[in-house]
């Protein structure tokens, strides 16, 4: 199951920065780094119309926005990935797995947009159904934003990959009668990228995240019903992972049974393993966290969603 052809490992060797010896590098400050200052998105736009659902028939007001980032028009090739950080479910780590991947999303000719989810604070249907909006919003305005509908996809990082294969396999057509137009789209992704994912409420689930979802005492049937690797039907969309063997926090479990509910409905999956990285991949950066990202931008070639010129 793991990502083992030539062309992929030349696509993330290409990938990667070339890296001064050790010894023939100048001697730096020990002070620490200056962040990267933010990117400026193309547009914001309001997730939700000044309230939104908490799932339970309730609303609450929301200020939420999506942040878009376009290629240039040069570049754009109509494909879209909706981005949820990850943070266990208590922050969302945007400097790390938001800004930057846009960025790099932008450079192979691909739109991001970027969904800081409402966190749940133990209310478990508020991150899914800001997850459902934000791939309803995308296809509404695909024309405008020169995307294709049919290739419009998730991107989830740890507790952001809880949201994102719960948007990939809790998912509708949208409402035809809907009054709000935006809720007439689709919310199923077309294809999703889970990186070291929590994907289960089980036995393998990272317990903060789960306790900030569904508190500490959770029943069965709401355990099961975000154990989303028994959610998988055969209508899920084609799911790339990418887990490191020795994630502690998220073991590689998560990743390992959900692609092995894929393969038992017979539906285009891969699970890149990394031998080493732990959760977060060395902190986002060096030769593991490029492999994955070469390897997703192969994959997706392979599945007809984007040119394979686009990967160069």
């Amino acid at each position: 199951m793991r990502l083992r052809t030539l062309s992929c490992l030349l696509l993330a060797a290409l990938s990667l920065t070339s890296l001064t010896p050790a010894a023939e590098a100048p001697a730096k400050p020990t002070t620490a780094a200056t962040p990267a200052p933010k990117p400026t998105p193309t547009e914001r736009i309001a997730l939700w119309p000044g309230k939104a659902p908490v799932g339970d028939g309730t609303f609450e007001a929301s200020t939420h926005e999506l942040q878009v980032f376009l290629p240039p028009a040069a570049k754009a090739n109509g494909m879209a990935i909706v981005l949820c950080p990850g943070g266990g479910y208590i922050r969302h780590v945007t400097d790390r797995e938001g800004y930057p991947i846009a960025e790099w999303l932008n450079e192979h000719g691909i739109a991001c947009i970027i969904l800081e989810y409402r966190l749940p604070k133990l209310r478990h249907a508020v991150p899914l159904l800001d997850a459902q909006r934000a791939m309803r919003l995308t296809r509404a305005n695909a024309t405008r934003w020169h995307l294709s509908p049919q290739r419009i996809g998730i991107l989830g990082f740890s507790a952001g990959g809880h949201v994102a294969s719960t948007a990939t396999t809790h998912f509708d057509a949208g409402k035809p009668d809907a009054t709000d137009p935006v809720e007439r789209f689709s919310s199923r992704p077309s294809f999703a990228w889970l990186i070291y994912p929590v994907v289960t409420m089980g036995e393998y689930t990272h317990t903060g995240s789960r306790k900030e979802l569904l508190g500490e005492n959770p029943s069965d049937a709401l355990v099961r019903l975000y154990s989303n690797e028994f959610q998988v039907t055969a209508d899920t969309p084609p799911v790339f992972l990418a887990h490191a063997i020795d994630d502690k926090p998220v073991p590689i479990e998560n990743s390992r049974q959900f692609a092995s509910n894929m393969q038992a409905h017979h539906l285009p999956v891969e699970l890149l393993e990394l031998p080493t990285g732990g959760h977060g991949l060395n902190g986002c950066k060096g030769p593991l966290w490029e492999q994955w990202k070469a390897a997703a931008l192969w994959w997706c070639a392979k599945q007809g969603f984007i040119h394979v010129m686009a990967i160069d």
